[in-house]
């Protein structure tokens, strides 16, 4: 659990509404469903819209990281460079298949790479393919939640506007004027503050958590074409320190 994304996002809302509170307000007019429904199906209608069905869905499932990060895999990763280092050194390149089975399956594929022979330059640029496949998949799924934020406020003003058609359709009647009223003031505030309190960080961490296995994919393909060009020694104990230092 990534205590840092609960606690932000705790604070985040206490603070609008314990100033809302404080300042004479009554914490249930801000608990409008309308407004709600309007802002949330209003914002992620726009952004599936704009999105392809698989990279929507794959977006929404990575919001799980933004408070169950996936594990940091370097402490890992660099024992099993040196693990490969040595094995390759010790009894060849084609010993390190036996690593492929329980690998990652950019690892795997790497191995494969180097356990068939490929030359060094053509396993770079083919890992180099691959990261880059991973990471546009990767960012296009991030981008829905920057979107929603792009969207959000402005299905916000529509909320609003909405909630003062309701008001003028019911100037005869003012017991039906308070709750015309509050949907649409109530809708703004959803909006601005589901793009800037939620939308935008969400984007932005899942953004940091991307790159951030990009890197180490980057390491591991500057690993797998030193293992192929028979560099098993400094040269991967170098890559290894690389690893680490991002931790």
């Amino acid at each position: 659990m990534d205590w840092a994304s609960v606690i932000g996002l705790v604070l985040a809302i206490a603070g609008i509404f314990l100033g809302y509170t404080l300042d004479g307000g009554k914490f249930s007019s801000l608990i409008q469903p309308a407004a709600f429904a309007i802002v949330v199906v209003g914002t992620f209608g726009a952004v599936l819209l704009q999105s392809e069905t698989r990279t929507f869905l794959r977006g929404i499932t990575m919001l799980r990281w933004v408070f169950v990060p996936p594990k940091n895999g370097r402490q890992k990763l660099s024992r099993e460079i040196a693990l490969w280092s040595l094995t390759a050194r010790r009894d060849g390149l084609l010993s390190l298949e036996q690593f492929m089975n329980k690998a990652d399956p950019f690892v795997a594929k790497g191995l494969r790479l180097v356990v068939d022979g490929i030359a060094p330059e053509k396993v770079r640029s083919l890992l180099e393919h691959e990261i880059n496949g991973y990471e546009f998949a990767q960012r296009q799924a991030a981008r829905i939640w920057e979107s929603a934020a792009g969207y959000s406020p402005t299905i916000g003003i529509l909320g609003a506007v909405l909630g003062l058609i309701h008001v003028m359709e019911n100037l005869s009647d003012p017991a039906r004027l308070g709750s015309g009223i509050a949907v649409a003031f109530v809708s703004t505030v959803y909006g601005v503050g589901m793009a800037n309190l939620f939308f935008y960080p969400v984007g932005n961490k899942l953004k940091a958590i991307v790159s951030d296995k990009v890197s180490q994919y980057e390491i591991l393909a500057e690993v797998f074409s030193d293992l192929a060009s028979g560099d098993h020694g400094r040269v991967i104990d170098e890559r290894v320190a690389s690893l680490l230092t991002h931790h």
